[in-house]
Parts: C-alpha cells; sequence; structure tokens
C-alpha cells in the first residue's frame, strides 16, 4: 500500500500517470492507495475538470493532444471564436433548420444567429441548448442520448437515432482537426455522429480555428468535397486553404481578433 495519502500528491501522481500516456482504473488505485473507490474517482472529477484526463467507465484515460474537454475550451480564445462565428452566422437564411454541433467556436454562434428569423435550431450540445433557450425567437430541437462530459453532448447510438429522420438546412459541424485528408476526430462515436449530421444536411459549414488546421486525428468525419463552407481565421495554412478550395468548397476568412 502506498504511503501518499493526500489529495493533492496523490493526484499529481495520477496526473503523471496520465501525462505518461497510461489509462487509469479507479479499482487498482483505490487498492493501491488503500481508499474507496469514491475517493479516487473524486480525484479523477477533479483532473478532469482541470483538462488532464478524460473520464471513462471503471477509470479514466490520457487527453488527446489538442482535444481539451469542452470545460477547457470555452475560457480560450473567446474573441477569435466569435469572429468565426459572426461569420458562420451570416450564412444562415430565415426559416432554416440549423444543427449547432458541440463545441465552444459553435456555441458561440448562438449570439448571432439573425434575429425573428423563424430559424429552428437543433442541437446536441448541452451548452448549445442552454443558449438557446435565453433566445426567446429560436425554436429549439434536442438531440437525446447519453451526454459525454468531455464533449459536452450526446453523440452515441441513441443520439444517431435521433437524426435518422431529421432533415436540416445547414448544419454547423465540429471537428479537431483540419487537414488535406478531411476533417477529422479522436473520437469512433463522435466521427459516426458527426457523419449522420453532414448525410442529413443540405448545407455543410465547419468554423475551424487556426490551431486545428493541418492537424490530424485518428477518425476521419468527412473528406473536404462533403463540405460546401468552412470559415477559418486569416493565415491559415495555406496548403489546407488551396486543398478546399479544389475541393469545391466555399472559404470565408476572417481577421483573427487580437
Amino acid at each position: 500500500m502506498s504511503t501518499i495519502d493526500l489529495p493533492q500528491a496523490r493526484r499529481q501522481l495520477i496526473a503523471e500517470r496520465l501525462a505518461a500516456g497510461h489509462a487509469v482504473i479507479a479499482a487498482d488505485l483505490a487498492a493501491e492507495f488503500g481508499l474507496s473507490e469514491d475517493a479516487i474517482r473524486r480525484d479523477l472529477r477533479a483532473l478532469a475538470a482541470e483538462g488532464l484526463c478524460r473520464r471513462v467507465y471503471g477509470g479514466a484515460v490520457p487527453v488527446t493532444a489538442g482535444d481539451p474537454p469542452l470545460a477547457a475550451r470555452l475560457r480560450e480564445a473567446p474573441d477569435r471564436k466569435s469572429a468565426l462565428a459572426r461569420a458562420g452566422a451570416a450564412t444562415v437564411r430565415p426559416g432554416e433548420l440549423v444543427f449547432i454541433d458541440t463545441g465552444s467556436t459553435n456555441l458561440a454562434l448562438v449570439d448571432f444567429l439573425p434575429e425573428d428569423a423563424g430559424l429552428t435550431v437543433a442541437t446536441n450540445g448541452v451548452d448549445v441548448a442552454a443558449a438557446v433557450l435565453h433566445r426567446q425567437d429560436l425554436r429549439l430541437i434536442v438531440i437525446g442520448g447519453e451526454v459525454d462530459p468531455h464533449l459536452g453532448g450526446c453523440v452515441d447510438a441513441a443520439a444517431v437515432e435521433s437524426l435518422r429522420d431529421l432533415r436540416i438546412d445547414r448544419c454547423f459541424v465540429g471537428a479537431c482537426a483540419l487537414s488535406t485528408q478531411g476533417l477529422m476526430t479522436p473520437q469512433f462515436n463522435e466521427a459516426t455522429f458527426k457523419r449522420t449530421v453532414i448525410r442529413n444536411s443540405r448545407h455543410r459549414v465547419a468554423l475551424i480555428t487556426s490551431d486545428k488546421v493541418a492537424a490530424q486525428a485518428p477518425h476521419r468525419i468527412a473528406e473536404l468535397s462533403a463540405l460546401q463552407t468552412v470559415v477559418l481565421e486569416q493565415g491559415a495554412d495555406a496548403g489546407v486553404i488551396d486543398a478546399l478550395r479544389e475541393a469545391g468548397v466555399a472559404v470565408i476568412q476572417v481577421e483573427a481578433a487580437r
């Protein structure tokens, strides 16, 4: 049994294992430290809130590089995300059924959607749904399922089934990476969900901050040609921009906020 029993020291040790790329199991940690699994779960929740891991059933796994949890992303570069969201919202037309995916940049869209335009917003994101509720002029459809706390929304089989009969006019699909190979994400279930959104949408839009351009992730959501509009910051990778235009995608570039 370890002699480490101070919560901060214990969490630091767990964080170091996660940083080294190792998954951790709550039952094993409880036995190692001579604690209850509830105590270890509190440690893992605290580490996840700091963006140091992602909770999974029975323990936690390291956060994929470039894919911090939504709680951490909400605090990052709000002005840059607002600039992308403003440009993206300008593409929306009156009367549309608009799908807004999870993600901090997509969340910013809600404030910029045209007022009193007869819009219906569908979303799988908890924070997006809450923001839409504050807009009295928007109708809301919530895509259900089990909420993934890392993503801040639902991407499981139930969520995919909820999309089956939904015909979306315009979707704003999120991703953690955009390269010449397409739009990508670290999670298999997330990629499956987003592919369904894209298939059910007449117009597909992605708002991508520069740190995600030319990045890579394990699961491809779609080829570039599946998108119709991509909103990027000025100075984004020129090779990706050229590939988007060659694929027939309209590229909108906005001035990056300082």
